[in-house]
C-alpha cells in the first residue's frame, strides 16, 4: 500500500515537473511581449498616474500636490471646458454620422450589378491614404476663395462659408472630412452583409416584406455585432482626435476662437508647449476615466440590441 502511494506521489511530481517546463517554455516565448508591456505600457501608465498628483515639468523634481491638478481643471482652466465641449461635440456628431454613412454605403455597394468592384475600390481608397496628406488636401478643398467645395457650391448659387476660418463652421468641416473616409467601416459592414443567409431574404420575399422591412428586421440584426464594435471603437477614436486640429490650425493653436481646440490638443500644449507634465497627466487620466465609463455603458446597453446567431449576447 505504501509502495503504491509512493509511486503515485512520484508520478504526480513528474507530471508537475513536466507542466512546469511547458509553462516555462511558454513564458519564454511570450517574454518579448511581457517586457514590452511592462516597459512601454504599464510602466509609463503608472508613471503618468503618479505624475498627475505632482507639480512636474520634466526638468524639476516631482512635488506632490495631491488633487490640485484635478481641481485646477474644473475651477481655473477655461480652455479645459472649451476643449472638452469641442471634443464631446465632435463625438456626438461624428460617431452616428460615420456609422450610418458606412452602413448606407455598404448597402448600396452590396448590390449585384456590373462594375460594383470598381465602385467598392473607389469608395475604399480614402481610408488608405496618409492622414497628414489628407489634411493638407482638405485644407485646399475647403479654401474659402479657391477651394473646390465652395466652387461647386457657387455653381448651384450657394455662397460657401469660410470653413476653417469661421468658428461656426470649423467642426462641421472636420465632420465633412470624416465622412469622406467612411470606406474603412464600409468594408466591415459589406463583409458581414455578404455573409447573411440569402434564405432569410427569400423567406421575407415570400411573406411580401418591403425592402425597408427586410433591412430593419433582417440586415440590421444580423450586422449588429459589427455595429456594436464600430460604435465602441469609433467613440474611443473620436475622443482621441488630435492630428486634424494640430495640422489644420496654425501651430496647433486650436483654430479661430478655439473652435478646434480639442481635449488632446489642449493636453499636448500643456505637456509639450509649457511642459506642465503633471497637469497634462491629470488630463490624460480624466480622459481615460471618461472613455472607460462610456465603454462600460456601451457594453451594458449592447446586451439589449446586439444579436448573435447563437442567441446569447452576453
Amino acid at each position: 500500500m505504501q509502495e503504491q502511494k509512493a509511486a503515485e506521489t512520484v508520478g504526480r511530481t513528474k507530471g508537475l515537473s513536466k507542466k512546469a517546463k511547458e509553462n516555462l517554455a511558454g513564458y519564454l516565448f511570450i517574454s518579448p511581449w511581457i517586457i514590452g508591456f511592462l516597459g512601454l505600457t504599464l510602466g509609463p501608465l503608472l508613471f503618468s498616474l503618479a505624475a498627475s498628483f505632482t507639480d512636474y515639468n520634466i526638468t524639476s523634481k516631482m512635488n506632490f500636490i495631491g488633487l490640485e491638478n484635478y481641481k485646477r481643471m474644473f475651477t481655473m482652466d477655461d480652455l479645459f471646458r472649451t476643449s472638452l465641449f469641442n471634443t464631446i461635440y465632435y463625438v456626438i456628431f461624428s460617431v452616428p454620422l460615420t456609422t450610418a454613412g458606412a452602413i448606407l454605403l455598404a448597402v448600396l455597394l452590396n448590390q449585384k450589378i456590373k462594375g460594383m468592384k470598381f465602385f467598392r475600390t473607389i469608395y475604399y481608397l480614402p481610408a488608405v491614404l496618409s492622414g497628414v496628406a489628407v489634411y493638407f488636401l482638405w485644407m485646399q478643398l475647403l479654401s474659402p476663395s479657391t477651394g473646390l467645395v465652395n466652387t461647386m457650391l457657387a455653381w448651384i448659387g450657394i455662397d460657401g462659408p469660410a470653413w476653417l476660418f469661421d468658428p461656426e463652421w470649423t467642426k462641421p468641416a472636420l465632420l465633412l472630412m470624416k465622412m469622406w473616409s467612411v470606406g474603412g467601416g464600409m468594408l466591415l459592414y459589406l463583409a458581414i452583409m455578404q455573409g447573411v443567409s440569402a434564405q432569410m431574404y427569400e423567406a421575407a420575399d415570400i411573406e411580401g416584406a418591403s425592402p425597408w422591412q427586410k433591412f430593419y428586421h433582417i440586415t440590421l440584426p444580423m450586422i449588429s455585432p459589427i455595429i456594436f464594435f464600430d460604435v465602441i471603437t469609433s467613440t474611443i477614436g473620436a475622443f482621441q482626435i488630435f492630428q486634424e486640429a494640430y495640422v489644420m490650425t496654425e501651430n496647433g493653436s486650436g483654430g479661430p476662437g478655439n473652435s478646434l481646440l480639442f481635449y488632446n490638443l489642449h493636453m499636448w500644449n500643456n505637456a509639450f508647449e509649457v511642459f506642465d507634465m503633471g497637469y497634462a497627466s491629470a488630463m490624460a487620466w480624466l480622459l481615460f476615466i471618461i472613455v472607460m465609463i462610456l465603454t462600460t455603458v456601451n457594453m451594458k446597453l449592447g446586451k439589449r440590441w446586439v444579436h448573435y446567431e447563437g442567441g446569447d449576447s452576453k
